[in-house]
């Protein structure tokens, strides 16, 4: 059997003709920048998040950078990140000039942790307030802890760009004015940037990104900067960049929004599906560390995208060997990150070369994500579990 990591084909055969119909109008209308179509979809993308305003990018990246830049972050500036993500969220950071702060994850979510976030602003304030922004990364899915992340970002008056990229629609309990409510990524820090990749829960079918805010004046930097800083035509009052969602891609996702939550739902059911099997496998705790829901159990969770798994990430003894074994078996995986970010070659420096983070390392030496898609069958899901277990067990 094979079992491949992502499968698109099934979400296009179920869309097709309205995909179609869209990237038609699009080229019927002639109009290939911005426009009608990116529009609708930004207002879509605001009120589905929970913001005001959304503005269309060309990848998640340059709403990360767009979101930098429009907070005239550079150099001789730290932005506190996690060291565990994709690469985007640093190298935006150090395209301008800016560095990098790492504070550890938490073991049960892989997402930062906001005690040794506490830890690391106490000892910037020491060493003269140099943290200009904090992005906590929703990383596979999972919000961050908002509540306690945004509330420290007030204490020390530092905007929080929430990295949405793998997140959109995943909700958390959030607590404000004594009051919890559930709130969704990108609605809760002074931004949201979020990926359409075409392997995210809501891709397009190239590069895409938004970026979501309730910030009147900060929406409208981020439109200038989008497009070289221009306002108006010809007249340039910052140094911006050309950052522009393409209509043919709002188009898409405009038809692909409206099947969203039930795609974060399948997700959830398969997840659910794979605990069990790991379970009856006897393999769950024992040689695999499953991924934790951790708003899964609060009251109303059943009826919110508490988790909306743009991956299904366990920790394995022997990672490599096992992911090995998978592909020999048609079993697609991957491993998201191998290395972590304060170790990536291009830092070259011995400053984050000492450092060292214990949980986000160890999950970048065995995490394995699996297959998660919506469209996979039971009989996939039983067979993956098998696998592994024959990896582990034997038979």
């Amino acid at each position: 059997m094979n079992v491949p990591l992502l499968d698109l084909k099934p979400q296009l055969a179920a869309l097709r003709p309205r995909i179609l119909e869209a990237v038609t109008r699009v080229l019927d209308s002639t109009g290939y920048i911005l426009g009608p179509e990116v529009a609708s979809l930004e207002q879509k993308i605001a009120q589905y998040c929970g913001a005001q305003y959304g503005v269309g990018l060309s990848s998640g990246t340059d709403a990360l950078l767009a979101a930098l830049m429009s907070l005239e972050i550079g150099p001789g500036d730290l932005v506190l990140t996690t060291p565990y993500t994709f690469f985007a969220t640093m190298g935006t950071i150090l395209r301008l000039g800016a560095q990098p702060l790492f504070v550890d994850i938490q073991p049960e979510s892989y997402n930062i942790d906001p005690g040794l976030m506490a830890e690391a602003l106490a000892g910037d304030r020491k060493n003269g307030s140099r943290v200009k922004a904090i992005i906590p990364v929703h990383l596979y899915g999972q919000c961050a802890d908002m509540s306690r992340i945004t509330a420290l970002a007030a204490e020390y008056g530092i905007p929080v760009i929430e990295d949405a990229a793998q997140a959109i629609g995943a909700e958390c309990p959030y607590e404000e004015n004594g009051a919890v409510t559930w709130r969704r990524a990108g609605s809760m820090g002074l931004c949201g940037c979020f990926s359409f990749f075409p392997s995210k829960n809501l891709g397009g079918i190239g590069d895409g990104g938004m970026l979501t805010t309730s910030d009147h004046h900060f929406a409208e930097v981020v439109q200038s900067n989008r497009n070289h800083g221009a306002e108006p035509k010809y007249y340039h009052s910052r140094v911006g960049g050309n950052f522009r969602l393409d209509p043919i891609q709002a188009a898409v996702l405009a038809v692909k929004l409206e099947h969203l939550d039930a795609w974060h739902a399948a997700r959830r059911r398969n997840a659910d599906r794979y605990r069990q099997l790991f379970h009856e496998a006897g393999l769950a705790g024992d040689a695999v560390t499953l991924p934790q829901a951790v708003y899964g159990d609060i009251p109303g969770a059943d009826r919110r995208n508490h988790h909306i798994y743009n991956q299904f990430v366990i920790l394995v003894a022997e990672r490599d060997s096992l992911r090995q074994h998978l592909q020999e078996h048609s079993v697609g995986c991957e491993i998201y990150y191998p290395l972590c970010l304060h170790q990536q070659e291009c830092l070259r420096s011995e400053q984050y070369r000492r450092q060292s983070f214990p949980v986000a390392q160890q999950a970048a030496a065995s995490s394995l994500a699996l297959p998660i898609f919506p469209e996979l069958t039971d009989e996939q899901l039983v067979y993956v579990v098998a696998t592994i277990r024959r990896f582990y067990r034997g038979g």
